[in-house]
């Protein structure tokens, strides 16, 4: 199949990535973080998680993240939203997008959220009717597509199940998430024909983590089948506490790199996607994950 000649890159870093940071983060970092992300050319940065503060305290501050960054017009600023009290709340602050997020096992979804799939799925449903009612889109994420951390490989047809489930309830997207980075491409093309059974081909997204390094050959394998939705996260930030050694999300930067060898139309600038990585990693202390950052950052050279 033809690659895409236009992709939508999806920018999770201020969220997902910055919430397993062990370095306590200001709101006001926060902030600049994802205004300098706003002069990239994205389309799409989420935000942060309305979730419980004691299980993701990185993430307690995402109210006043949401109200102080300044939105620009034709981007979108979603934010993660496990249940309708989380919902009620991104709604107050402001938000006009919010996504809900299961997984393809039962013991993943345990861990993670503290219920089963199906008890998950029960959850979402008043999310969707209180959505309708304000006009607020929502998207599904769906976690451990290719491997859980604790029932090994995951069947593509119980990730379909999912998938099927929660686009049904209403999203206009569900993004299709190797959690624990553990897929190769002959691995994800399966799945990803499993669930564009059931999902059409372009309501579908992929959000790849890089611990064995074949993430950009993952999303490469996706763009193939059709996918034109990538996430990804500026710098590489990210991780899951749930799956020991599991590196952060494909950085930002490097999937921006291939895409642009690839003649794939973006509209995200480069200089100004690793002014962000340069940013965000000084704040963080560390270097940035992204390999092309570190290659073309002075700094890092």
């Amino acid at each position: 199949m033809e690659l895409p000649q236009k992709v939508r890159m999806f920018e999770v870093g201020p969220r997902d990535g910055l919430q397993n940071e062990p370095v306590s983060i200001t709101t006001r970092t926060k902030i600049k973080l994802i205004d300098i992300l706003s002069e990239t050319g994205l389309s799409t940065i989420e935000v942060g998680s309305f979730v419980s503060a004691k299980w993701v305290p990185q993430m307690a501050d995402t109210a006043q993240v949401l109200m102080g960054i300044k939105q620009k017009s034709g981007i979108s600023y979603p934010v993660l939203t496990p249940n309708l009290k989380g919902f009620e709340d991104a709604a107050a602050a402001g938000a006009r997008e919010v996504a809900v997020f299961g997984a393809a096992t039962d013991a993943f979804s345990k861990a993670n959220i503290n219920c089963s799939i199906d008890q998950s799925i029960e959850r979402f449903t008043p999310v969707f009717e209180a959505a309708e009612k304000r006009n607020i889109r929502v998207r599904g994420y769906v976690s451990c597509v290719v491997g859980c951390p604790y029932e090994g490989e995951v069947d593509p047809d119980r990730v379909a199940d999912v998938a099927k489930r929660i686009f049904e309830l209403g999203c206009y997207e569900i993004s299709l998430g190797d959690t624990i980075g553990v897929g190769t491409p002959r691995k994800v093309e399966r799945m990803i024909q499993t669930v564009a059974r059931y999902v059409p081909m372009d309501k579908l997204s992929v959000h790849f983590h890089d611990t064995h390094g074949q993430a950009l050959a993952n999303i490469f394998a996706a763009l193939q089948c059709g996918i034109s939705g990538v996430d990804s996260a500026v710098s590489g930030l990210g991780g899951c506490p749930y799956a020991h050694g599991a590196s952060g999300n494909v950085a930002s930067e490097d999937v921006l790199y291939m895409l642009n060898g690839l003649d794939i139309e973006t509209g995200v600038d480069m200089d100004a996607l690793l002014t962000a990585s340069a940013f965000i990693s000084e704040a963080l202390h560390h270097p940035p994950v992204s390999k092309v950052a570190r290659a073309l950052l002075p700094q890092y050279k």
